[in-house]
């Protein structure tokens, strides 16, 4: 093993730990590059953990194989990337003849265990995006491989590494209103974004999980972080009284469907050229339909969720997911014993924005590296004083910026200690989903759930 790679596994595995201790450098020179494999070419996989590492890191790693069970698909990805590497619609082969340091799954959430596990199993560090993976037996499998083998598994929490909310958490940590009590977290899908869960492959409880697993997660593991606290207990409610079986009308898919006049969702996907060379061009092998009606009979998910969990510090947490609001955006509120702290961002009443509600994801998913000179506020109200306004300069591509922060920390810097601890590894993978299994299961018996009852993770007082 040469340096290079002894350096890069030390670091992974300090950062699957979340570890505070000082990260050695990767150290990659143009001859002794980190070799990349990527399973999954959807749009996840081919922009922010594609075409981005190549352009942003080409000097450090190459991409010595792409796999995806389109073949069709995996060809358009290659260039699209600017890989110069086979493709392979056998995972394993791939692995087998490209023997990398380094494997990234995006595929549908669903699947994602699988590439996990066989890619420890097969002696690789994995990297995987949110969701760890859809129910609890996948979950304890992913555990458990981790366990048996000697490799890493991260997981992509970009939300951690926005300004915006490290600056929440710089304030919870200094103990600015004392030890925390309760916490209200509301989070707003449009009728742009949220309608577009229910287009796809996320509508179907199996492949996704439901929105408590696949969005939700975000939310859930940003908890976890802020509070510094393992959730232990989950009651919930949730149900499906918008889309699917509730539309006034419905056809196969918006490109053939005869309400296109009258449906206020209606979305002609030809149009989008991004979707249509990635998704349409190559629907003919798998039969993924990137375009489906909202209001198909078979969606299962719910699209009204609210949870209340009590952690293991006892801090107590009131959830709620919306998705289909007049706008996209989020309210978080923090009651401590010495004040209160609210934060929100794009929330339309407290200030004018130029962006419409059909852009705001399109920037989100941006990966550019522009800078942008707005500022957002964080209302900050101490027992018996008046209240502060701390303004957080912030960033709209790329998740608030988030998303290039991970992938500096994971490829540039890896050496810098982070007092904010934003990096993810497995148990924090596993804690963020459990909520929302945990809710699920709730939902289903109408019972509160354990979380410790999920798995053979016991929920931690204090986050390690």
């Amino acid at each position: 093993m040469n340096t290079t790679r002894r350096k890069f596994i030390n670091s992974i595995g300090m950062l699957a730990a979340s570890s505070a201790f000082p990260i050695s450098t990767f150290a990659f020179s143009k001859t002794s590059k980190l070799k990349v494999a990527l399973v999954g070419t959807g749009i996840r996989g081919t922009t922010f953990w594609g075409k981005r590492l190549v352009d942003e890191y080409g000097k450090i790693l190459e991409f010595v194989g792409l796999s995806d069970i389109n073949s069709s698909r995996l060809k358009y990805a290659k260039n699209f990337i600017g890989a110069d590497c086979p493709l392979f619609t056998d995972f394993e082969e791939m692995v087998k003849m490209t023997k990398p340091d380094l494997i990234i799954v995006t595929t549908k959430d669903s699947t994602h265990h699988q590439y996990i596990i066989k890619g420890l199993e097969m002696g690789c560090d994995v990297l995987t995006e949110k969701p760890l993976t859809t129910d609890e037996t996948k979950c304890q499998a992913i555990i458990d491989a981790e366990k048996k083998s000697e490799k890493n598994l991260i997981v992509g929490f970009n939300y951690r590494w926005s300004p915006y909310a490290t600056k929440i958490k710089e304030l919870l940590a200094n103990k600015t209103i004392g030890d925390l009590v309760s916490v209200d977290f509301h989070w707003y899908l449009n009728t742009y974004h949220g309608a577009s869960y229910f287009r796809r492959w996320h509508g179907d409880m199996e492949s996704s999980g439901s929105l408590w697993v696949h969005k939700s997660t975000h939310h859930f593991d940003l908890l976890n972080w802020w509070i510094n606290s393992e959730p232990d207990q989950v009651f919930a409610y949730g149900d499906l009284e918008y889309y699917g079986k509730n539309g006034p009308q419905r056809g196969s898919n918006c490109r053939s469907c005869n309400h296109n006049d009258t449906c206020e969702f209606y979305w002609d996907i030809t149009k989008d050229e991004t979707s249509k060379k990635l998704y349409v061009d190559h629907e003919h092998e798998d039969g993924y339909i990137r375009d489906n009606c909202l209001f198909r009979e078979n969606i299962d998910i719910y699209d009204k969720m609210s949870a209340q969990v009590k952690y293991a510090d006892n801090t107590i947490l009131n959830y709620s997911l919306t998705t289909y609001s007049p706008f996209e955006g989020w309210r978080v509120a923090f009651n401590g014993t010495k004040g209160r702290i609210e934060a929100s961002q794009d929330i339309p009443y407290h200030s004018i924005s130029t962006v419409d509600e059909a852009e705001k994801h399109a920037l989100e998913m941006a990966q550019n590296n522009k800078e942008e000179l707005n500022h957002e506020s964080i209302i900050v109200h101490k027992l018996w004083e008046k209240h502060e306004i701390v303004k957080v300069p912030i960033e709209k591509s790329g998740h608030g910026g988030g998303d290039k922060r991970l992938h500096d920390k994971i490829f540039i810097n890896p050496k810098t200690t982070d007092p904010y601890g934003r990096t993810a590894g497995v148990r924090d993978g596993a804690m963020s989903i459990l909520i929302g299994i945990g809710a699920r299961r709730s939902i289903e018996s109408g019972k509160a759930i354990n979380i410790g009852d999920l798995t053979d993770l016991t929920p931690k007082k204090v986050r390690s």
